[in-house]
């Protein structure tokens, strides 16, 4: 009889164990491979801790294959992931055609908090889609005891005349130092951040209000010849395979007079573990020339739910915590106030030991605040976004242009036949999709 109570009990408690693990809720999270979000991973046995029903699965992905996965899961319903992380390129279009679940917050959360050019860039009819991470413009960082030696000084937001003037005066490549760098790496999401930003100073839009692509316009052409001919003269050799990282290790190197790229990397390049120049570096707006419309990027890392999750409550949870001020300050205490991620929320900005650790606070926060997605051109636009247009078929467009943009700089192709293919590309693709006839 003992024995067979022994035996219920122990049954009992083993049921009782297995309805406890199915009961636990797996939370599948995909996300890029950059700093800011494997620190985030470390971090998120604090909220496992706290919230024991709740386990996290990790999918961490380069840039590239993050998009083409999330992009496919969510396009076909796949429902592979709880979590995603997305931009403010996916963010309006998913919101718009309800892939996405709307965020919804709670007080303790703060939502007003959230810097009005990140709230408004992952939003759709007021309704929150996606939750800043991270957020981050764009900023001309410079080398100042460079720029002093050359008699150079800098307004609050320069010329792209003055900014080319200053590298021609700073070039050096005899001892290793190149006036300026910039992306050239084909991709709409890189060569053609920059260059977007540009042609926007320069007057000029991706789309007319016909939805025309205009990329053989003038405001193109001068932009692009300028740009290839600033880098061909006084950027490094190879500029046309640069990209965000490989500018970085210039940079710290010390080998970049002048960097115009996101907010972002002013962190990295004030660091002394990272960079030999640390104590040398100074900041001003991204460039204008025949306007400030659009001049510096906007872009956010965000945490979004898909509308085929089975977990919604869980997943609002986990992105409620990893973009909540005490997540700030969870980073902050674990790794000091220069290491939080930023360009998210006006508390970090307000805080005296951020504002102490980050010598670019000020100028990344103003970089951030004149970014309007919603108005980013000279002549009216029929599109949402800065450096890019919230279309699905802009992620076509924008990668075929990359590629002639970069040849044009390589020197295997001239400005006129780059700018030529890349209006036909972009005609064609907008015709079968029915933009116009």
């Amino acid at each position: 009889m003992k024995l067979q109570t022994s035996l219920i009990t122990a049954a009992a408690l083993a049921f009782g164990f297995c309805t406890s693990a199915a009961a636990q809720t797996e939370l599948v999270v995909a996300t890029v491979n950059n700093g800011h979000m494997i620190e985030m991973q470390k971090l998120s046995k604090n909220f496992e801790a706290a919230n024991p029903d709740i386990k996290l699965k990790w999918v961490t992905l380069e840039e590239g294959v993050l998009r083409q996965r999330v992009t496919t899961d969510i396009t076909t319903k796949g429902g592979q992931f709880d979590v995603m992380t997305i931009g403010m390129y996916e963010t309006p279009i998913w919101g718009k055609k309800g892939w996405l679940k709307e965020i919804k917050t709670n007080a303790a959360y703060d939502v007003d908090d959230l810097l009005p050019a990140m709230r408004n860039g992952l939003s759709v009819d007021g309704k929150l889609y996606a939750a800043p991470f991270y957020g981050e413009s764009s900023m001309l960082m410079y080398r100042k005891d460079l720029t002093d030696k050359a008699g150079v000084k800098f307004a609050d937001r320069p010329t792209w005349t003055q900014v080319r003037d200053a590298a021609a005066k700073i070039h050096d490549p005899k001892n290793g130092v190149y006036g300026i760098c910039l992306r050239g790496k084909p991709g709409w999401g890189d060569n053609m951040a920059i260059i977007t930003t540009i042609v926007n100073s320069f007057g000029g839009q991706w789309f007319d209000m016909q939805w025309k692509p205009q990329l053989e316009s003038k405001p193109w052409s001068e932009a692009i010849r300028f740009y290839a001919d600033m880098l061909t003269k006084y950027g490094p050799p190879g500029s046309s395979a640069n990209s965000f990282n490989e500018i970085l290790a210039l940079y710290n190197e010390g080998k970049c007079g002048m960097w115009v790229d996101a907010t972002i990397a002013a962190s990295f390049i004030t660091d002394p573990k990272q960079s030999k120049v640390a104590d040398k570096v100074a900041f001003a707006q991204a460039p204008s020339h025949a306007t400030v419309k659009g001049a510096n990027w906007l872009w956010a890392w965000a945490l979004a739910v898909p509308a085929g999750t089975k977990q919604p409550e869980a997943a609002q949870k986990f992105i409620t915590w990893a973009t909540s001020k005490d997540y700030i300050n969870l980073v902050a205490k674990t790794n000091g106030w220069a290491h939080v991620p930023t360009g998210t929320r006006k508390s970090t900005y307000a805080n005296p030991e951020f504002q102490k650790s980050a010598v670019f606070a000020a100028a990344e926060k103003a970089a951030i605040d004149s970014a309007n997605p919603n108005d980013s051109t000279l002549p009216k636009s029929p599109y949402v976004g800065v450096q890019f247009a919230a279309i699905p078929e802009f992620q076509s467009i924008g990668t075929t242009v990359g590629q002639q943009m970069s040849a044009a700089l390589a020197g295997k192709s001239t400005v006129d036949a780059a700018l030529k293919a890349s209006q036909n590309a972009a005609v064609r693709e907008m015709t079968k999709a029915g933009y116009y006839k």
